[in-house]
């Protein structure tokens, strides 16, 4: 009997052991112990790597991210009777290492894929397919591989490393990401499955214990199916939360420079029907738009002093969204107390961090004892703040760093206007999205 040995003798390497047993004398070295239970009389393991060697045909049952290493670090061991087969479910990285390592050497390599594993060869592999390339072997090895696998009863595919992995990245590739995909979802049997769930579970089993690609060709399978997710979510969502009403979400609350903005872009496009929603962060309208809430969002980005808003840009970074419009205003901020507090009396001034920054220089020279704070929540909102402040529910020694329009919504009193740093050209950007 012709002799092999199987390099790594896992999940997939304990298939190749049942496919190959029967007919080969069978040499097992794996990293870790190997029980001798039940391995048959043709079969034994290996005492180290070089008796692992002293077969004629090595096959590597190994992960790929570690086959790489495995190949390198055996090297030392090839020979010219040697012919190494992978079994890879990628066959250009493969290709590539056998060509890399095996320069200058008369060791030869066989590429194959048995497309099946501990799951889908249960019942036999009558049928399965494999998938073979000749690589560097001799006419005479691909021949008798190819025959020796149709005797199994396999369905051999020739293929080249490239046509194989382009084909797999849109069938085995998509197979292994929807498994996935379901198995983060955390998708369970339940009493009144449907025939489609019970198939998707399947996949989710099949694929939980698969090695991550190293196909070059899935990422353009990701990027499709990430398109198409993007088109299919978006159909799934009304096209108005109301008809006949614009849904509008904004950053700030009622009386912040979002509301202006907002107010100020619904008087220039003359828009009647409209709802709006005060959301008080980024973050909260544009997950309020990709849920499917509100049509249209709006926050602010950028101010002439005070730079990039950065609660927005932290926001934009986790979701998608078309950028419908852009709103500029001026912005001028007030100081402002309740009107039981004497001005002698505050201790803090609370407002948005780019309110402090729009207010630096005059923030410094004339309310320099005043400590800055910025709240946390929904309170990073100024006009939220200030209603807070109005209702008891911050200390009263606390003055508002705002819109002047909160002072005659709260019955605040100013304590001074105007305090932003570049007077008439203290303008802010927004910008209108939609899903």
């Amino acid at each position: 009997m012709k002799r092999i040995t199987i390099i790594g003798y896992g999940r997939f390497g304990k298939v190749l052991h049942r496919l190959l047993k029967d007919d080969f004398s069978v040499v097992l070295y794996n990293r870790s112990p190997i029980s001798e239970k039940n391995l048959g009389a043709n079969t034994r393991i290996a005492k180290d790597l070089g008796d692992a060697y002293e077969s004629d045909i090595i096959f590597f049952a190994v992960p790929i991210p570690a086959f790489e290493s495995v190949v390198r670090a055996h090297k030392r061991y090839f020979r010219p009777h040697h012919l190494l087969v992978d079994v890879l479910s990628v066959k250009m990285h493969p290709a590539l290492v056998f060509r890399r390592e095996l320069r200058g050497l008369k060791t030869r390599a066989l590429l194959t894929h048995p497309m099946f594993g501990p799951d889908s060869s249960k019942e036999g592999f009558s049928a399965l397919p494999l998938i073979i390339d000749r690589g560097s072997a001799t006419p005479a090895e691909v021949a008798y591989w190819k025959s020796y696998f149709r005797k199994k009863k396999l369905r051999v595919i020739e293929l080249s490393p490239k046509e194989h992995d382009k084909l797999a990245a849109n069938s085995q590739g998509l197979t292994h990401f929807i498994g996935r995909l379901l198995e983060k979802l955390g998708v369970k049997a339940g009493p009144i499955d449907s025939l489609g769930t019970k198939k998707l579970l399947e996949v989710e089993e099949q694929t939980f214990n698969d090695t991550w690609e190293l196909n070059p060709y899935t990422k353009r399978m990701r990027l499709r199916l990430g398109a198409a997710y993007d088109s299919l979510y978006g159909k799934l969502l009304p096209k108005a939360v109301r008809q006949g009403v614009i849904t509008i979400g904004i950053q700030g609350g009622k009386g912040s420079f979002n509301d202006e903005a907002i107010q100020e872009y619904i008087r220039k496009r003359d828009i009647r029907n409209f709802d709006i929603k005060y959301l008080y962060t980024a973050e909260k309208v544009l997950r309020n738009l990709y849920e499917g809430n509100i049509d249209l969002g709006l926050f602010a980005t950028h101010n002439a002093r005070g730079g990039i808003v950065h609660e927005s840009v932290h926001a934009m970074a986790r979701y998608k969204f078309r950028i419908v419009d852009e709103q500029a205003i001026l912005i001028r901020h007030s100081l402002m107390r309740r009107s039981d507090v004497r001005t002698e009396d505050v201790m803090t001034i609370m407002g948005h961090s780019q309110n402090f920054k729009q207010c630096a220089v005059n923030l410094a020279a004339k309310f320099s004892s005043l400590e800055q704070v910025t709240g946390k929540g929904d309170l990073v909102d100024t006009a939220k703040a200030a209603s807070c402040l109005a209702a008891g529910k911050l200390p009263k020694t606390t003055a508002i760093l705002g819109p002047r329009v909160l002072a005659t919504m709260y019955g605040f009193e100013i304590i001074e206007g105007d305090l932003q740093d570049l007077g008439k050209d203290n303008i802010t950007n927004f910008l209108l999205v939609k899903r």
